[in-house]
């Protein structure tokens, strides 16, 4: 069921959140913040941004706006400091991290509001080139990356390159399925996700109307938006929503690559870095960034 290389899926449980939990993850989140030395700046009263900034950076330099993720209601901008510094370093390019406002406190749109407004003060930062700018985000952080990548095409103002999406969370439909077998999701199940998308979506649902932009995949014209890259394992339970928006993507045009990872589970490359298919989802990733921000044409239009 699981892939063999992914040893710790025999204990992980299956959910890792819920609404009596989220104070408890929420404080041992906040307490476990990789140390990194990333420049925190506040960017306005509400969004801030850990910046990774390597010495031999170009000027203007190619830049990754990355959303982490946490479910919409947890997570913050430091877990994911060596991740970021990796991109960072290893593609010369400048990483900032956006701490987001999070649900349910503050629910659809402000968390999407924030990274937007993360994503503008990243372009109109004179040490960076707008016109090689990527956004990705991993599992809600990548479903606020898809999101943010419609927004900014809504507003004409930012034209991203790449949207780097990382098992995403796209789709609130997923919660009321009931042919999920819950004995192969490990870390994020159902009970998972509709708590999630409650406290994101809050008072946007009372019409029963769920905008597009808070679940990508409700959104009907993804024409004109940049190459994508998804990556998801086939025991995550993003699996199946994922691959139907990257097949949409592709029928409106859109480059995109889809990496499925056979017996993987949700965040298995964060719990398990190790492993060689973990080492395999970073290149990856990591060729994807080089390619969108290091060689492509980047003429603006």
């Amino acid at each position: 069921m699981f892939n063999p290389q992914l040893r710790a899926a025999r204990w992980l449980p299956r959910t890792a959140v819920g609404p009596r939990t989220l104070p408890v993850i929420r404080l041992l989140t906040r307490l476990a913040g990789a140390r990194s030395n990333a420049q925190i700046v506040q960017v306005d009263a509400d969004v801030s941004v850990h910046v990774f900034r390597p010495a031999s950076a170009p000027h203007p330099a190619p830049a990754l706006l990355w959303i982490h993720g946490g479910g919409m209601v947890l997570g913050t901008a430091a877990q994911d400091s060596h991740f970021c510094q990796r991109f960072a370093d290893q593609l010369t390019i400048v990483v900032a991290s956006v701490e987001y406002r999070l649900a349910p406190e503050h629910p659809f749109p402000t968390p999407l509001d924030d990274c937007y407004t993360a994503l503008r003060w990243l372009a109109a930062n004179p040490e960076i080139d707008p016109a090689r700018i990527a956004i990705g985000g991993a599992s809600a952080g990548g479903g606020l990356a898809a999101a943010l990548t419609l927004l900014a095409r809504e507003r004409g103002e930012i034209h991203p390159v790449l949207q780097l999406l990382s098992y995403p969370m796209l789709d609130d439909r997923t919660t009321s399925r009931t042919d999920i077998d819950p004995r192969r999701l490990r870390m994020w199940n159902q009970n998972s996700n509709r708590f999630g998308w409650r406290a994101y979506l809050g008072p946007a649902t009372a019409d029963a109307e769920v905008p597009r932009l808070a679940a990508p995949s409700r959104y009907e014209d993804l024409s004109g938006l940049p190459a994508a890259w998804i990556g998801v394992g086939t025991n995550d339970l993003f699996h199946d929503e994922d691959v139907a928006y990257a097949r949409r993507l592709q029928q409106a045009g859109v480059a995109c690559t889809l990496h499925v990872v056979p017996g993987a589970y949700h965040a298995f490359d964060s719990i398990e870095a190790k492993a060689a298919i973990s080492q395999d989802f970073l290149r990856a990733q990591t060729a994807a960034l080089d390619e969108a921000l290091n060689r492509g044409d980047h003429t603006l239009t």
